[in-house]
């Protein structure tokens, strides 16, 4: 799927522009906040894994209290080619990894989101050998790496390997950061630049911009971005805020740099569903339409919402909430329509966007939130499929014994077309 998503500039700048303040008799003027060029994203693979439903599930029944197996399903990923059908400039070729590794602190601050873990699985020292095996295993020449509090541990694994890094901490209280690796025998750090949120009035979020040349391959630039998206589902404007200021800078460092390409990465904390997703897939959004609360959609991705499961009415509000969607679970539907597209008990990978069903979960999320977005000048060649909702399911909750993380980690193989040193449109997307 080609998101198309206009939200790289055209220009030097991007911009909340008001529109014209054109009344009408049905409403307010219209605020729009958009930028120009578009961007692709790079989570969604082209072609999806699908089949049937493997599982049934009466509609009362709660899977998040299924006992754990002691014969856990094991978490298999696959690597996917893409129907590529732009012609190449080269051969050359580089992967990048995005993961949110849950840091250390957090696991524990918050554990009753990890509630279905076994204790051992949270444990850093444990967490710290899966997460690293991981990454060796897919062997990516870029790794962006989000929630780091542990940094010169992994640095000093990681450089056993031939990876060097650079890392930027959150401002304020917090220990955690955003951190930047790459293979230093085949990819030359040109320039680099850390970004505070802060400093803009944009909370104590950071980000990360670096310009990369590929050793083995003549002039062959590109611009990385890393960025750990506030989570506050109710602030979202603060997230547009953030996501529209990376975007600009990494503009400006591709003029800088002979319109280099750009793959931006990192936990985004807005699903596929969500207006802040449609912001970075089309370029614009009328905020007025949108109550900036719900702005990510972060609030409809429970996991006993996302796997249909009835839950207890509480209060009137979420009674009149309840009767005006007629109390219909996804299930219910499923089974009155014949719809495939519930998630329950699916083997399927990938929703209706493209994009996977789930990046992160626990016991208070499960869904998507992390992205990989390239512009012009790259394409996809193939990426690491994630993990079928049904073994989700059965496994209870991330991390596990192969996943060192709460999140999953999206891997992707890019490669340069014709454009890339030619007028660049940084238009961009996911896989």
């Amino acid at each position: 799927m080609r998101c198309d998503a206009s939200s790289w500039l055209c220009g030097r700048h991007v911009s909340v522009t008001t529109a014209a303040p054109t009344r009408s008799a049905t409403g307010p003027s219209s605020f729009f906040l958009c930028t120009k060029p578009t961007v692709f994203c790079c989570t969604d693979a082209s072609k999806d894994s699908s089949s049937t439903c493997s599982d049934t599930a009466r509609p009362w029944y709660n899977p998040l209290k299924r006992r754990q197996s002691n014969h856990a399903p094991d978490v298999v990923r696959h690597w996917i080619q893409t129907d590529n059908q732009q012609p190449l400039s080269s051969p050359d070729r580089f992967t990048v990894a995005s993961y949110n590794i849950l840091g250390d602190r957090n696991a524990f601050a918050h554990r009753d989101m990890y509630r279905n873990v076994p204790s051992h699985y949270l444990k850093w020292d444990r967490r710290k050998r899966v997460i690293c095996d991981e990454l060796v295993q897919w062997n990516p020449d870029i790794i962006c790496l989000q929630e780091v509090d542990k940094y010169f541990e992994l640095s000093e694994i990681l450089a056993e390997v031939g990876y060097l890094g650079s890392y930027k901490r959150r401002t304020g209280d917090t220990v955690d950061g955003c951190a930047i690796f790459w293979k230093a025998d085949n990819f030359q750090l040109l320039e680099e630049h850390s970004i505070e949120f802060k400093g803009y009035g944009l909370r104590d979020n950071v980000a990360q911009l670096s310009v990369f040349e590929m050793q083995k391959a003549e002039s062959r630039r590109f611009v990385i971005g890393n960025i750990h998206v506030l989570y506050n589902p109710s602030r979202g404007e603060v997230k547009l805020g953030q996501i529209r200021f990376l975007i600009s800078r990494a503009q400006l460092l591709s003029e800088r740099w002979g319109n280099a390409p750009i793959v931006l990465c990192g936990d985004f904390n807005s699903t596929p569903q969500s207006a802040i997703y449609k912001f970075l897939s089309t370029s614009e959004l009328n905020i007025m339409l949108y109550d900036r609360r719900e702005l990510s959609g972060q609030r409809d991705c429970h996991p006993a919402q996302v796997l249909g499961v009835k839950q207890e009415i509480s209060s009137p509000l979420t009674l009149i909430d309840g009767l005006l969607k007629h109390c219909w679970t996804d299930e219910e539907v499923r089974v009155a329509t014949g719809d495939a597209e519930s998630n329950l008990g699916s083997t399927r990978t990938r929703g209706s966007h493209g994009e996977p069903l789930a990046t992160s979960y626990h016991s208070k999320f499960l869904g998507t939130v992390d992205y990989l977005w390239y512009s012009d000048g790259l394409v996809p060649t193939g990426v690491i499929d994630t993990v079928p909702v049904d073994v989700l399911q059965r496994i209870g909750s991330l991390p596990c014994k192969k996943v060192g993380s709460d999140h999953l980690a999206l891997v992707s193989e890019f490669a340069f077309t014709l454009d890339t040193n030619g007028d660049n449109k940084t238009t961009a997307s996911s896989i």
